[in-house]
């Protein structure tokens, strides 16, 4: 189930006259048992279904297809007036000198994403064309198919993370299992081959996750608190109506003086809200409560911060001034589950407000027993949980174990402890 309102029913209404800026009451779009062409643009959140939009639109690693519709437009994140120019005359040069729809006569936009900086006018072409193959298919599948139905599946999460976040800055991707590097290679081989010998095969020493402490970080992002480098610390609370971020100092007093302090720990925590935020998949209304500054050339400093971390955020993101309190409310577009939905459940005891899922704590077993493995090269390991964390291993996802016993080359025995806490897992050589 998913909600279309009528601002994403719009192109389907048949209604004529209306102004750009008046929305037609949804009964004008689509009509009870009506068959139509829709896209879930935004995952369910809590108790919202999916949102789901009429305009569909096919995204490629250059482009996006807008299917039925006309014109080009940039991402917001390409700034350099010259190359807007640029890219703007080569999409429209590309589709003047030959209809990337194919004889089908559809009508196409397209929106130019933030990759295609640099692109040649054969990148485009080669990649509109590609997406173009798509839409043929989608519209061949809806022919041949009675809904309800699904016509189209985006990328699978490996090669839809190499497409959406990998850039000609990034140096190397790092994968540490077999088979999603063999989806990450077809996929650069495919779209960005100049990609391929930077996509590489993690095998040791060591884990992949402990090398960067990916466990640590995510660890830390379930808790209210972040520490900053000079000693003050944040404090990230969310309820249902806003995300509150409280700045604290702690004890750190700058030799300059008090306003000194204020601005030091205010730019910190700046750069620590940024990466928090992201990392967290916090949405919705956000208010900071910065220390107090009395400089306006101070205040305008730590919002300067503020608007240039977000600047590369994918997320929209829009920052309002500073009030005389010393907030600052933003919003951030909600466009998943935050991190701590996504790997926590309300908890019902210990006077916890959350704990971890069933799922979570079995992918952290899983971790750890691949770590013990490659400390005891050939030993065999013994491994405890919680009974229903091994119960929702083995009998509800067992495929996870298959596929860890393949990678470690190990004699493994997973045993469920009735004693165990949901979070309580331990590991060790049998002896």
């Amino acid at each position: 189930a998913g909600f279309l309102g009528a601002r994403e029913a719009r192109c389907l209404c048949e209604l004529t006259g209306l102004d750009e800026g008046t929305l037609p009451p949804i009964s004008a779009c689509v009509q009870e048992g009506q068959a139509i062409l829709v896209q879930a643009v935004k995952d369910p959140i809590g108790d919202k279904g999916a949102r789901l939009s009429a305009n569909v639109t096919i995204p490629g690693r250059l482009l996006v297809l807008v299917p039925n519709q006309s014109g080009v437009a940039l991402s917001r994140r390409i700034e350099d007036e010259a190359e807007r120019e640029r890219l703007t005359a080569l999409v429209e040069e590309m589709v003047e000198r030959f209809n990337p729809m194919g004889v089908t006569g559809e009508p196409a936009g397209f929106i130019v994403r933030t990759a295609a900086i640099g692109a040649t006018s054969e990148d485009i072409a080669a990649d509109a064309r590609q997406l173009a193959e798509e839409w043929r298919k989608v519209r061949e599948t809806e022919r041949k198919s009675n809904a309800p139905c699904v016509v189209f599946h985006d990328l699978d999460p490996v090669s839809k993370t190499l497409r959406d976040c990998v850039s000609a800055e990034t140096a190397r991707v790092l994968i540490d299992d077999a088979d999603a590097f063999g989806e990450a290679q077809r996929y650069c081989r495919r779209a960005m081959p100049e990609m391929l010998d930077r996509v590489q095969l993690f095998n040791g020493p060591g884990d992949l996750f402990a090398l960067y402490d990916v466990d640590g970080e995510i660890e830390a992002a379930l808790e209210p608190r972040a520490e900053l480098p000079s000693g003050g610390w944040i404090t990230i609370e969310t309820t249902e109506a806003l995300t509150a971020i409280d700045v604290n100092s702690g004890r750190y007093t700058a030799a300059t003086g008090l306003e000194e302090t204020s601005v030091k720990i205010n730019l910190e925590a700046v750069h620590e809200i940024v990466y928090q935020l992201r990392l967290r998949g916090t949405g919705g209304l956000i208010v900071i409560d910065f220390i107090h500054l009395n400089d306006p050339a101070n205040i305008e400093k730590v919002l300067t911060a503020l608007n240039e971390g977000f600047a590369k955020d994918r997320v929209p993101t829009q920052i309002s001034g500073m009030s005389e309190f010393g907030l600052v409310e933003m919003t951030r577009k909600r466009v998943r589950e935050p991190l701590d939905k996504l790997l926590t459940e309300p908890a019902y005891a210990n006077g916890r407000p959350r704990r971890k899922t069933c799922a979570t704590v079995a992918n952290d077993l899983l971790r750890k027993i691949a770590r013990e493995a490659q400390a005891a090269p050939g030993r065999p390991l013994l491994a405890r949980a919680s009974a229903e964390v091994v119960d929702w291993l083995e009998r509800g996802n067992p495929y996870l174990v298959e596929r860890l016993l393949r990678r470690v080359a190990a004699e493994v025995k997973i045993v469920g402890e009735p004693a165990f806490s949901r979070e309580r897992i331990d590991v060790g050589v049998v002896q």
